[in-house]
């Protein structure tokens, strides 16, 4: 990743987290504070004085209450800004660890240790962090860039089947956003091209300001599908929903052909991702919900597809959404996370 002054390492591959000592050593911390939302045996050696607190990977816990809760505990251990923090876990681990380090001391380096594949190819590296408030998703963060991401993918063969296939979600959006096409590619060459795209992305937009806004591809509705649902869908499934979605509308405002939209839809079932909406909830909810997403300036407001490739596109007519939303295929929930073989 890089960024002017602080760019890092993103390091892919089996064993990798071993490597945890030698960034820390190279840090010139003397203390540790991990958070880890995996077994101890699966927490690779800091190498200094460490405190082993645990996470919880869930939509629950990503709240500024167990921000705080983190904060505290480091300023019970002694942690000052020349030491490190650490995230061992997925996505909400990273952006509730990442947020209790930018907050903590005004910023304290922080590692990355990635362990689902949704965070390993995306909520682990960006600089993003955050947490949820009952009104919206990821409204109240940061960006902290990490000294160093390490993506050990010996984690992922810890996975269920549904967690793995969450992350694939974010995989085939990057289909969409100028990834080649990561079809048939092993798992670990789609972390590399994935992490890649995002890497040249924020690089060039860091903070959000244009192009960044592409990695939010199929994540408006996504969002507010998770929020819908109670987190019953999970974060990839929902972005697969609002990737087919995203094709479906950029086809109605003339940005895209049929074909273009039909694509969206093979890609995303290719992985063995719902594509329909859930039963029962209504375009309305939706509509309000994303009108809260945090790239909504004015409006509503999308990441499409187009002429020029993807880009945000703000004042969509909320009627034209509406009109989309009801031309969705619905499935009940059973339906959209069952246990289907990704390939």
């Amino acid at each position: 990743m890089r960024l002017e002054g602080r760019s890092y390492d993103v390091l892919i591959g089996p064993g990798v987290r071993h490597e945890l000592a030698g960034v820390v050593h190279a840090l010139g911390a003397r203390r540790a504070a991990v958070v880890s939302a995996r077994p101890a045996e699966w927490v690779p050696d800091a190498g200094v004085e460490t405190l082993l607190l645990p996470a919880m990977d869930g939509e629950p816990d990503k709240t500024l209450a167990t921000v705080q809760a983190l904060c505290g505990e480091f300023a019970r251990f002694g942690l000052t800004r020349s030491d490190v923090v650490v995230s061992c876990g997925g996505g909400t681990t990273t952006d509730v660890v990442g947020l209790a380090a930018a907050l903590y001391h005004r910023g304290v380096p922080v590692v990355h240790l990635p362990t689902s594949l949704l965070a390993q190819v995306d909520a682990g590296v960006g600089g993003k962090t955050g947490v949820n408030l009952d009104e919206g998703k990821n409204l109240v963060g940061t960006y902290w860039q990490p000294s160093a991401v390490l993506c050990d993918t010996d984690y992922l063969s810890t996975l269920p089947e549904r967690e793995l296939r969450n992350g694939l979600g974010e995989i085939a959006r990057c289909h969409f956003i100028g990834a080649p096409d990561l079809r048939g590619l092993s798992l670990a060459e789609q972390i590399t091209a994935s992490l890649t795209l995002k890497a040249s992305v924020v690089s060039a937009d860091e903070r959000d300001t244009g192009l960044r806004h592409i990695l939010n591809y199929g994540h408006t509705l996504g969002h507010a599908l998770e929020i819908a649902t109670d987190f019953a869908l999970r974060h990839g499934e929902a972005v697969a929903i609002g990737t087919v979605f995203a094709g479906q509308l950029a086809y109605a405002l003339g940005r895209i052909d049929r074909a273009r939209a039909e694509e969206h839809r093979e890609v995303v079932e290719y992985y063995g991702l719902p594509s329909a909406l859930p039963e029962g909830v209504g375009a309305d909810v939706l509509i309000v919900l994303m009108r809260h997403d945090k790239k909504a300036v004015d409006g509503l407001s999308f990441a499409l597809d187009g002429p020029e490739g993807a880009e945000l596109v703000p004042n969509v007519p909320p009627e034209v959404v509406a009109v989309e939303l009801a031309a969705m295929p619905r499935a009940r929930m059973a339906e959209l996370v069952r246990d289907t073989a990704a390939p």
